[in-house]
């Protein structure tokens, strides 16, 4: 099978079986999405969401969070992974978000990079989601994916997003992020991939691991 078939094959497989797939974070506007993203960062989103709620209760917009303490943060997140960088990292986005960009999250990718805690992963969802720009974020499970299912043959997350990049088409990007973290995060799971169960079996190239 071409790279082209195999594409438009598995793409057409999550068209009709996942027509609908979006983020399982928790959030009501572009700031709190920032934040949960920089908190899910080698964290399960199930905790993040446990998480937020009293944080954005306390702290419910950038100028709110920028004039709290790094204890006080600390306290609210200490049961996310790495809670001593992401405190920090959430005070330092909150007061640049707010002196910089007058509380606005910002739309360009390279902007959003510039907050501190945001890479480009981070910058490529909350650009995907909140304001539909055709860019692929590559996190663990998109990566894993990408290359179980011969999508990228791409040894790095650069490879394999400009990979993915040439060849969804830009109105499917948005929607195929969460299609490939979903079917990796419940599906082809990094240890003990469900491949019996599995739809994509017919076009996996790492078909059996299971």
């Amino acid at each position: 099978m071409t790279k082209k078939g195999r594409y438009k094959a598995i793409l057409e497989w999550f068209s009709t079986n996942m027509p609908i797939a979006e983020s399982e974070l928790d959030y009501r506007n572009p700031y709190e999405l920032l934040v949960a993203v920089i908190l899910s960062a080698q964290c399960t989103d199930k905790r993040v969401n446990i998480v937020t709620p009293p944080l954005f209760d306390k702290y419910p917009t950038p100028s709110d969070l920028a004039g709290a303490t790094f204890e006080e943060v600390f306290a609210l997140i200490k049961s996310i992974s790495y809670p001593n960088n992401k405190a920090k990292h959430l005070l330092g986005m909150a007061r640049m978000l707010t002196q910089d960009f007058g509380s606005i999250v910002p739309s360009d990718v390279d902007e959003l990079q510039k907050l501190p805690g945001v890479g480009r992963k981070t910058a490529n969802v909350i650009a995907s989601i909140i304001y539909d720009k055709p860019v692929i974020a590559v996190d663990t499970h998109v990566f894993r994916i990408s290359r179980r299912l011969g999508l990228s043959e791409g040894e790095t997350v650069e490879k394999v997003e400009a990979e993915l990049t040439a060849n969804i088409p830009e109105n499917l990007r948005a929607i195929s992020h969460h299609w490939l973290i979903l079917h990796g995060r419940y599906v082809c799971t990094a240890k003990k991939p469900k491949c019996s169960e599995c739809g994509l079996a017919l076009w996996c190239k790492s078909y059996p691991l299971g």
